[in-house]
C-alpha cells in the first residue's frame, strides 16, 4: 500500500533535461492552432492532431515539474494551454498510483497521448435504459501511444493508472475549454450526474518566453 508521502514524492523527470525546456509544447499548440485555422472536419482533426500529439509525447523531457505533481486523494488535471477563443485546450492528467476516473463523457472531441507510465481505458456505452455498460475491449496506453474520443467515435469511458506503485501522466487535447464544459458521470445506480471538472492549477506555464533560446543561439 502506498502512503501519501510515497505518492507526493514520486520522482519527476526534469523538464529541461535536453535543454529544450517547454519549447515542444509551444510548437505543438502553434501547430494545432494552424490545423484548426484550416477548418478541418473532425476526422482530420483526430488524424492530423493525433500525429502532432504523438510527436509531443514521443519524448518526456518538456513538462514542467509543477504540472506533473500527483495528489494522494485524486487524479489531477492541469491546464497547460487554452486557445484564446477556446477552440481547444491542452492539459496534463496526472495519476497517482492506482487512481481511476468514474465512468464519464466529454461531449467534444479529444485526444489522449501517454507521456509517462501507462493507463487503461475501458469504453462504455449507454443502454436503452440509460445505464452505462462496458462496451468491448479496453485499450492500454503506454508511453507514446495516442487515443481519440468524441461523441462520433466513442465518448464514454473509465480510465485508471495501470500502476499501483508509480505515477502516470497523459497529455490531453480537447475541442473546447474542457474545464468549463458541462459533462456527465454515469454511476452504477443509473442516474446520469452532471459535472464541470475545472482545473487543478491557477497559474499557467509560460510558453512564450524565448529569451533562453535566443541567448543560447
Amino acid at each position: 500500500m502506498n502512503t501519501a508521502a510515497d505518492i507526493t514524492t514520486a520522482p519527476a523527470i526534469p523538464p529541461a533535461a535536453t535543454g529544450r525546456g517547454i519549447a515542444p509544447l509551444r510548437d505543438f499548440v502553434t501547430a494545432f492552432g494552424r490545423l484548426l485555422d484550416s477548418a478541418p472536419d473532425e476526422a482530420r482533426v483526430l488524424a492530423e492532431g493525433g500525429a502532432l500529439l504523438r510527436t509531443l509525447v514521443a519524448q518526456d523531457d518538456w513538462l514542467p515539474t509543477a504540472y506533473a505533481q500527483p495528489n494522494p486523494e485524486r487524479y489531477q488535471q492541469f491546464l497547460l494551454h487554452a486557445d484564446s477563443t477556446e477552440r481547444f485546450s491542452v492539459v496534463s492528467f496526472v495519476w497517482g498510483p492506482g487512481q481511476a476516473t468514474p465512468v464519464h463523457d466529454h461531449t467534444v472531441w479529444g485526444l489522449i497521448g501517454m507521456l509517462r507510465g501507462a493507463e487503461y481505458s475501458q469504453p462504455w456505452r449507454l443502454g436503452d435504459d440509460g445505464r452505462a455498460v462496458p462496451d468491448g475491449e479496453g485499450v492500454r496506453l503506454d508511453a507514446g501511444d495516442v487515443e481519440a474520443v468524441s461523441p462520433t467515435v466513442g465518448d464514454v469511458h473509465r480510465v485508471h493508472n495501470l500502476f499501483d506503485d508509480r505515477v502516470s501522466i497523459s497529455i490531453h487535447v480537447y475541442g473546447a475549454n474542457i474545464g468549463a464544459v458541462r459533462r456527465h458521470t454515469y454511476p452504477a445506480e443509473g442516474t446520469r450526474k452532471p459535472f464541470i471538472s475545472g482545473y487543478s492549477n491557477t497559474e499557467l506555464p509560460n510558453l512564450w518566453d524565448r529569451s533562453i533560446e535566443l541567448r543560447n543561439a
